[in-house]
């Protein structure tokens, strides 16, 4: 019986005990975040306050100070060597990371982590083999999804195709294919091969292209000009139109050759049928200029300036007045003739200002078309049809 009254009183009795051991823990706790944070040299918040100022520089130094003081932290010293980086002080940037490495305290994750950093100095260096030799010894790791993303950055950079396949390859999963810019290096491959009048691989690697993405506009291109080269108009007609059903914007890149594919099967009449066919369903294609010059090949002046005409009022723009102002010019009584002329020369100049090429990306803008963006290195980007900017 007085076994039972023990048990039942002891929780009781030692309730102040445990509320002590709790009341001692807070405090021990407290004391040592209080520690901790009075043994933070000011310069960390001093290089801390600079970032924010995006002073890097002087970020940089109230770093490099902090770490005179704390040489043997880890995260710091990474810390700077990144921020030497990203002032385009490569060899600082390697020294600090290498330093790093060289530590016997840096092992396993963080030894992985010192040697990514240092192969993105490399790279930043100019030094594209040695980084890239450090990004294939990082494939086995935790690091190996970062490794392949700057390997196939870099592989891309070497326009070394084969690589960045078989990299993007690797890197494909649910969330992200990487088919869409696979696709996009098999036709580097067959444009490659097509300058070289290597027809069958240029063919192989198109339909690559094609498998790995179906809605590859730039493939049916190269298909029909490899058809158009080997004398198969009527494979090439059948593989620019497949264009259409892709993307329509990208007709106008394929306009004046779908046109000598037909003048090639005895159908010129026809060829600019399909075209005009095109502008007047579609009419932001940029196909006014070919429309014109072909039909004043077949049709004469007065026909070609009619058909330019039409099309220009259904859908005016920059460069269709400048072509409707041409057309124009002839007919004015002279009185007016010099006015317009002035005028179309006014509408030429901003035209070769305002009107050409964007990447819907990084809005950088060219006269030229370019598949890869060379700012943002984005593919297929480019508007296929030069617009107002």
């Amino acid at each position: 019986m007085e076994n039972e009254i023990w048990i039942l009183l002891l929780p009781i009795i030692l309730l102040p005990v445990f509320f002590a051991m709790g009341w001692f823990a807070a405090r021990v706790d407290m004391k040592t975040v209080l520690k901790q944070a009075k043994t933070v040299p000011g310069g960390f918040y001093k290089s801390l306050d600079a970032l924010v100022d995006r002073n890097s520089g002087k970020a940089a130094r109230e770093l490099a100070e902090v770490i005179d003081q704390q040489p043997q932290s880890y995260d710091l010293n990474l810390t700077l060597g990144k921020l030497y980086r990203q002032r385009g002080e490569n060899d600082k940037a390697i020294n600090m990371h290498q330093a790093l490495l060289d530590s016997p305290d840096t092992v396993g994750d963080k030894r992985e982590r010192v040697l990514f950093e240092l192969g993105l100095n490399y790279q930043s260096a100019g030094l594209v083999d040695r980084a890239e030799q450090i990004f294939t010894g990082l494939q086995n790791g935790n690091m190996a999804k970062e490794a392949r993303q700057v390997l196939l950055s870099i592989y891309q950079q070497d326009r070394d195709w084969e690589k960045a396949i078989e990299t993007a390859q690797l890197l494909s999963h649910d969330e992200q294919t990487y088919q869409f810019e696979i696709a996009q290096f098999y036709c580097e491959l067959a444009q490659a091969a097509l300058f070289q009048s290597d027809f069958d691989t240029a063919r192989r690697h198109v339909h690559n292209a094609l498998n790995a993405n179906k809605k590859c506009t730039r493939a049916n291109m190269i298909l029909g000009d490899i058809e158009q080269k080997q004398g198969h108009y009527a494979a090439a007609v059948e593989a620019y139109t497949a264009i259409e059903k892709q993307n329509h914007a990208y007709l106008s890149m394929v306009g004046e050759r779908l046109y000598d594919a037909y003048d090639a099967l005895g159908k010129p009449q026809e060829g600019l049928s399909v075209l005009i066919g095109y502008m007047q369903t579609f009419p932001q294609l940029d196909l006014i200029n070919v429309i014109y010059d072909k039909s004043l090949l077949l049709n004469g002046e007065a026909a070609a300036n009619q058909t330019a005409v039409d099309l220009v009022r259904k859908k005016p723009d920059l460069s269709g007045v400048y072509r409707l102002l041409g057309l124009q010019l002839s007919g004015l009584h002279p009185e007016w003739k010099a006015d317009a002329d002035m005028m179309r020369a006014i509408v030429g100049r901003q035209l070769q200002k305002a009107v050409m090429y964007r990447c819907r990306n990084c809005h950088f803008k060219s006269q030229v078309f370019f598949w890869h963006c060379p700012a943002c290195n984005k593919w297929e980007t480019f508007t296929p049809n030069r617009i107002e900017v």
